[in-house]
């Protein structure tokens, strides 16, 4: 399997389409993959399963495909099958998905569509129709995920909102709780704002949460984390597969470079530049615990960080 795109989630739906959309064919028979592989491998990332709980298994444990072109007919699990099971999860449900099969009866066409398919196909397939339909479904999954993204994005910052955050959060939990990994959040403070609105005025602060949030956002280096404005001058950085020195360490170095911007704080009793306190919290995911309890800890973390001077990190006990 190749690589997963290098964009962050939350950017990859901000262009009209992917550079190389990434397609997922799922048929059992060599020939089918063999005939969709020559139609597309040219502009497209072409990846293929031959049962449904493989394709499954892709969908959860890579970087979702932006289109799956799915037979109706395959090893255990049926495509019908298979397409109810990714609409019914929220971070999969809005891959388009056509059916692409032998089966060409008005019943076999209205099962798919029922599934959750947005397209059916008959067999053999016309490359010229097969990649007009592909094209068209990728051009209004495209559009779909812009008007989406645009509700996730904090209007004045540019990163998540705290909208986003709440859904990525669920997403992570789960993930990270299948593949038995720990989950780092940290919780982020910009020390005495309201002092610094109170002194340069509001429109200098909304610069300064935006040089803060620009400053996170390049701070974060892997694909899979995100950072989110959480609310006010509070932002939030989610870390899946991350541990506690790992936490502690990012955070370190996203208190550092925000202090290396050195944005003017005359009003600080803390640092004569704009600053952050940190809390720091790592949970491994379980039956036994929640998301809530994960942001709890952080925020304790945080307010245990002001409490001991500010512009410092502070990491939660085990969890």
């Amino acid at each position: 399997m190749m690589p997963a795109h290098n964009l962050p989630p939350e950017f990859r739906t901000l262009a009209a389409l992917p550079e190389r959309p990434r397609l997922l064919v799922v048929d059992d028979q060599p020939i089918n993959i063999q005939t969709l592989y020559q139609i597309f491998h040219a502009d497209h990332e072409v990846f293929m399963a031959t049962g449904g709980e493989q394709a499954l298994a892709f969908c959860r444990d890579n970087l979702p495909p932006d289109l799956i072109l799915l037979d109706v007919v395959i090893p255990g699990m049926d495509g019908i099958e298979v397409c109810r099971r990714l609409k019914s999860n929220p971070a999969l449900a809005d891959i388009p998905v056509i059916f692409v099969t032998a089966h060409s009866e008005p019943a076999d066409e209205v099962a798919a569509l029922a599934a959750g398919g947005v397209d059916f196909i008959a067999k053999p397939v016309n490359p010229v129709v097969v990649r007009a339909r592909v094209k068209t479904h990728l051009t209004l999954k495209a559009q779909t995920d812009l008007l989406h993204s645009m509700v996730f994005i904090d209007g004045l910052t540019g990163v998540a909102n705290r909208r986003r955050f709440d859904e990525v959060l669920q997403i992570e939990w789960h993930r990270c709780r299948r593949s038995n990994k720990p989950l780092t959040l940290l919780m982020i403070d910009i020390d005495h704002f309201k002092r610094y609105n109170d002194h340069y005025g509001h429109q200098a602060g909304d610069a300064c949460l935006q040089q803060v949030a620009a400053g996170l956002k390049a701070g974060l280096k892997r694909a899979q984390d995100l950072v989110a404005r959480y609310g006010g001058e509070e932002f939030v950085c989610l870390m899946p597969e991350c541990d506690h020195p790992a936490g502690q360490t990012k955070a370190e170095e996203l208190r550092a470079a925000v202090a290396a911007l050195g944005i003017a704080h005359a009003d600080s009793p803390t640092a004569s530049c704009v600053t952050l306190s940190i809390g720091v919290a790592v949970m491994q995911p379980s039956s036994a615990n929640t998301p809530e309890a994960l942001i709890a800890a952080a925020d304790a973390a945080l307010y245990e960080a002001k409490r001991n001077g500010r512009n410092r990190v502070s990491v939660s006990a085990d969890l």
